[in-house]
């Protein structure tokens, strides 16, 4: 016999009331048990909630922008079974605190998947370079926004109030924001910068973006960006224009510790323990940053946030996006710990179940391109943090010894600095201790 049951809202972790910001599902439509109905989003990060249940939708209680906590009726189904427990929410790929997000923006010889070029993102603690005039929104009321472009906004210092938004019933989004701050740029809006005020740095006067009809040259497709990469493109292009960005490279000799590599695959065979380059590089990172603490930094106005833990994030690519899970404590694991963490982490984050905790509180991150190739790239780094190694594919190359040339295999190093924070001298510093902490891996675990 059918009956009328109520899918609530599960246990949501430690958020208290979430915003709704998609609907996915509409009323008459057949639903399966742990089937994502909605998908809400708080300050750090979106999650979609599953059904319960299946059945048949024939009530819809919520809607786009309502707010809902642990309990909340989200629909009505009709069943013809009895009501099965609530099924508790997994949080979809986001970006970092970042995702550092914290954040990331990283980018992807690792043999994890190969993530992409930078890395998601977080919240810059760093005042913003200007901000404008504060003004209330029309009516006295709150700007219809997410928390996330509320957030964007504060850290572009923009006020809300002032942007008209293009979404659905004027709800303000990432575009609206962005097309705001060029018109700040190009002199459209007042700014009450001591910039501003003074007339140094005036207005851009930037060309608006060229508006091109391109069905006019032949077929085109339109597709939609996955929330992923519109959530992290937001973060990599704050990060990209705000933190004065400069990139080291550098090459190690990786001829042992590739041996050593391949004779630990063939050790740990039967265990199932893949042991990657990566592993390999989180360890020696972790030495680096023990030997040069301004990279284990965060700039909080004018003062360095030095880091006493040594969490690491590494980029990793998927169907949807990158995202930059965060292994914490990573000067505390051996090799072999390593590799099994970031082999888990990252299958958990191309079947799109990492959790946001999962991807929060890195202070470095590491984005490798080994897997598909290139000699160097500029990764982006991850407000808040300061650096970010981008490793490309390494390749054997003719070294002299003294006596002749031999065969080495060496691996290219991009290391990407907050100028504001680190300066050149001690980058290269950095990047050739890496190098050597590489070559020779037996002083990593000194």
């Amino acid at each position: 016999m059918s009956q009328i049951v109520e899918i609530k809202v599960p246990d949501i972790g430690d958020f208290s009331e979430v915003e709704v910001i998609e609907v996915l599902v509409s009323v008459g439509d057949t639903i399966e048990a742990e089937q994502s109905l909605i998908t809400v989003e708080s300050d750090k990060a979106s999650m979609e909630i599953p059904a319960s249940q299946g059945g048949v939708v024939k009530s819809i209680k919520v809607k786009v922008g309502d707010k809902v906590a642990e309990g909340s009726v989200v629909l009505e189904v009709e069943s013809a079974g009895a009501a099965a427990p609530a099924v508790k929410a997994e949080a979809a790929p986001a970006a970092p605190e970042t995702a550092k997000a914290e954040p990331a923006a990283a980018a992807k010889p690792a043999e994890v998947p190969a993530p992409a070029k930078a890395t998601a993102p977080v919240a810059t603690t760093g005042t913003p370079p200007a901000s404008l005039p504060a003004m209330p929104a029309a009516g006295g009321k709150l700007p219809h926004a997410s928390p996330s472009i509320r957030k964007f906004a504060r850290e572009l210092g923009v006020d809300l109030g002032r942007v008209t938004g293009s979404g659905a019933k004027g709800r303000i989004v990432v575009e609206d924001v962005r097309q705001f701050v060029k018109q700040a740029l190009a002199g459209g809006v007042a700014s009450s910068s001591a910039a501003a005020q003074s007339g140094g740095g005036a207005g851009l006067d930037l060309l608006p973006w060229p508006k091109v009809d391109f069905t006019k040259f032949g077929p085109v497709e339109n597709k939609p960006l996955s929330r992923i990469k519109k959530i992290s493109g937001a973060n990599l292009h704050r990060n990209w224009v705000m933190i004065p960005h400069v990139t080291n490279n550098d090459e190690a000799d990786i001829t042992e510790l590739e041996a050593l590599r391949v004779r630990l695959n063939k050790e740990n065979e039967r265990a199932g323990i893949k042991v990657t380059m990566l592993a390999f590089l989180i360890k020696a990172v972790v030495a680096a940053l023990k030997k040069f603490p301004e990279f284990n930094a965060s700039l909080d106005g004018d003062n360095l946030v030095l880091k006493q833990y040594y969490h690491i994030g590494f980029a990793a690519d998927t169907p949807n996006g990158l995202v930059v899970p965060v292994i914490r404590d990573a000067d505390k694991k051996g090799v072999l710990e390593l590799a099994q963490e970031t082999g888990d982490l990252a299958k958990k984050a191309r079947d799109g179940k990492l959790a946001p905790a999962e991807m929060q509180g890195g202070c470095f991150s590491i984005s490798s391109l080994g897997g598909i190739g290139g000699t160097s790239f500029t990764p982006i780094i991850n407000a808040p943090e300061v650096a970010i190694l981008g490793v490309s594919r390494s390749s054997h190359k003719p070294v002299w010894d003294g006596k002749q040339f031999v065969p080495r295999l060496t691996l290219p190093l991009s290391l990407s600095y907050d100028h504001r924070v680190i300066d050149g001298a001690a980058a290269a510093r950095f990047n050739a201790y890496l190098g050597s902490l590489l070559a020779d891996f037996r002083r990593a675990i000194l």
